[in-house]
């Protein structure tokens, strides 16, 4: 049997995170923590074949890995295109199952999803760069509700934070690897 379905598995990514600046203001603090997690997950990603990122390893729960690269894409696009930047939504996944992103993955998409994660990050950077200030009303709403930059940042370094943990769980069940 093949390592994967297309020949070649995701690829191995080195650890060039930098950790955050202790002493730094508040928008260089939060963009270099996001920064931080956005960079761990194709680490923890790295080298897994797609039938290993599409792999639900910890019973009865149907979490990959790929599940997880292809909602935080969503959660990108969702934040930094139709909150910050107020532009309509298109989602990537979850058409008319809004848990798409998780349920639908597929081993044959592995490489395609994550080569999308990269550039809804890169489109995100972009969008929040626009932004002059933490303090400031963004474009788009939540539930009809105002925000700002900061919540945006604050809210997505807690979601990284939380999928990563699930991520190391899952790697830790899928090869044995441990301690990104």
């Amino acid at each position: 049997m093949s390592d994967d379905v297309s020949g070649k598995n995701s690829p191995e990514v080195p650890d060039t995170r930098v950790d955050p600046p202790f002493l730094a203001g508040e928008r260089e603090s939060l963009e270099t923590w996001l920064e931080l997690y956005r960079a761990t997950l194709p680490i923890k990603v790295g080298g897994l074949a797609p039938e290993q990122l599409a792999e639900a390893a910890v019973p009865p729960s149907n979490l990959t890995l790929l599940g997880i690269v292809r909602h935080l894409s969503e959660v990108e696009r969702y934040w930094f295109t139709a909150v910050v930047a107020g532009e309509p939504l298109t989602t990537l996944y979850s058409g008319d199952d809004p848990d798409g992103d998780f349920n639908d993955v597929d081993a044959s998409e592995a490489l395609a999803d994550l080569e999308r994660f990269h550039g809804e990050v890169a489109a995100a950077r972009a969008n929040a760069a626009a932004v002059g200030s933490l303090d400031d009303p963004l474009p788009g709403a939540r539930h009809g509700r105002e925000l700002n930059l900061r919540w945006v940042y604050v809210h997505m370094i807690e979601e990284y934070a939380r999928h990563l943990g699930h991520a190391d769980l899952l790697r830790e069940c899928l090869d044995g690897t441990v301690g990104y």
